[in-house]
């Protein structure tokens, strides 16, 4: 389940419809009904409300998906492995030190555990002003 105050037009999650679960984007949010309106793989939109909708885990296969690529550096002080798209850096816990680093210019993030996709979302677009799809 998502607190849909985490979520923005644009993020992607899985959503619950006839006990399937389907990876989508979220279209529009209405915080008055509690609800969000996901829009799915076979470009069917439904609204869903927050029982229904689940975050995707940050994974190697879904920052693919994002357009990162793996970096050749190993990232500096901290284990784990080296993600970019243009400036932007991700690094991802290598288990020992569960914590993701997001790196864009001259700021850096330190997030304790691992992200879910639609938290990488919200803070790639706080910190270069663009959403991440």
């Amino acid at each position: 389940m998502i607190n849909l105050h985490q979520l923005k037009a644009g993020d992607i999650v899985l959503a619950k419809f006839e006990e399937q679960l389907s990876e989508g984007k979220v279209l529009e949010l209405d915080l008055p009904a509690n609800q969000a309106c996901v829009l799915n793989q076979a470009d069917q939109e439904n609204w869903y409300g927050p029982e229904d909708l689940f975050p995707i885990p940050l994974t190697d296969e879904q920052l693919v998906k994002l357009k990162f690529k793996k970096s050749d550096e190993a990232p500096v002080n901290s284990g784990g492995q080296a993600w970019v798209r243009g400036p932007f850096t991700v690094v991802m816990p290598d288990g020992a030190d569960p914590h993701t680093i997001l790196h864009y210019r001259d700021e850096t993030r330190n997030i304790a555990g691992s992200l879910m996709v639609h938290e990488l979302q919200n803070h790639y677009q706080g910190m270069t002003l663009f959403h991440l799809e």
